[in-house]
């Protein structure tokens, strides 16, 4: 069975941002809460160009770091990056493998702490 359809709806319906890169710090895909979040900087046209393109040297020195402890072996999947304070929220840096586990991209991924605010089972509202 072919999962890949259930992964990206799972990713698409996330209100987290998600960008996936390739080894190669290709933007390969940003789901629909990403390109409104990065709409200023281009949105859904990122994807195919470099992520280096929208930070700054101090990240892109980072981000290299990262990748290459990602790419050192399996075990380096996720590393915290930073909090956010204003948005409440802390961000981490994601390996992803294929089955054997080689490295064949990464992602940021973002934890809000903010409680939900909503009320348990609210059918009368977009969820």
């Amino acid at each position: 069975m072919d999962l890949s359809i259930y992964f990206r709806s799972i990713t698409e319906q996330d209100n987290c941002s998600v960008v996936i890169c390739n080894p190669e710090h290709e933007i390969i895909y940003m789901n629909p809460a990403a390109a409104v979040r990065y709409a200023k900087s281009g949105g859904t046209g990122l994807v195919g160009r470099s992520i280096f393109e929208c930070h700054n040297r101090e990240s892109e020195e980072r981000i290299r770091k990262v990748v290459s402890w990602f790419k050192e072996g399996p075990k380096n999947n996720r590393i915290y990056t930073y909090h956010n304070e204003k948005e409440n929220k802390d961000v981490y840096m994601i390996a992803l493998r294929d089955g054997e586990g080689k490295f064949i991209g990464y992602y940021e991924k973002h934890e809000y702490r903010n409680a939900e605010e909503g009320k348990l089972y609210q059918f009368d509202r977009n969820l």
